[in-house]
């Protein structure tokens, strides 16, 4: 069955998040500490899916810069970590996007964002950048009380779009992402931002490419 809505993760897969490594720089003194405390939030909060723990991720997201800096022994003032928090919803789009969104939706593709950030950061994100016009729908997992990947987030966002899972396609630039929308039967596309290989051991999608004009011309040809 042919996909005709096309779901979008935000942060790092249309927005470029590579302004964020300034505010390191300034805050920790090493960019690539960025990585890791993008891991570590990752990490927190798939432990909060399993436990049933409740939170969003900007609480997450603030609880892990205090915990990066607790454990390299830097003080971080709320002033600094409201600066690099709130650069969130100023991040540019990477310059793939607007084209290759633009093609999708002249392809006849309902096109959505699709994140962890709340409602609220996300319609930010998207007007900052300039995007509203590239995406039909908004839909954050807050209302959810969890995290993608978990299984129901995924299902959330079916019965918002009253689509069935199969058709649907997310397109990510996280493997975890895409794993956890095949697992409950929709389609991936796995872009791959960073360089890092797929996960071997992950749901593998049926389309891969390393830039969003490939992704789109794939998603296109196999809707034909």
């Amino acid at each position: 069955m042919k996909q005709k809505t096309i779901l979008f993760d935000i942060n790092e897969t249309v927005l470029n998040l590579t302004t964020l490594k300034g505010k390191f720089t300034l805050a920790f003194g090493d960019e690539n500490l960025m990585a890791t405390w993008f891991s570590m939030l990752l990490h927190s909060s798939t432990v909060c899916i399993v436990t049933d723990v409740k939170s969003d991720f900007a609480t997450l997201a603030r609880t892990m810069l205090e915990s990066l800096a607790g454990r390299l022994g830097i003080v971080l003032t709320p002033v600094v970590i409201d600066d690099i928090l709130s650069n969130f919803a100023n991040l540019p789009p990477h310059e793939d996007i607007k084209h290759s969104l633009s093609k999708l939706k002249l392809a006849g593709f309902h096109t959505v964002a699709f994140s962890n950030s709340s409602i609220k950061l996300i319609s930010a994100q998207m007007e900052n950048a300039g995007l509203q016009e590239y995406f039909d729908d908004i839909i954050s997992v807050e209302e959810t009380g969890s995290f993608k990947p978990d299984p129901n987030v995924y299902k959330f966002a079916a019965k918002k779009l009253n689509t069935p899972l199969e058709r649907l396609r997310l397109v990510a630039a996280h493997d975890w992402d895409i794993h956890g929308a095949l697992s409950v039967g929709m389609q991936g596309a796995f872009i791959n931002r960073s360089g890092a290989i797929y996960h071997k051991l992950y749901r593998q999608p049926d389309i891969y490419a390393m830039n969003m004009e490939d992704i789109v011309e794939q998603i296109i040809a196999k809707d034909n």
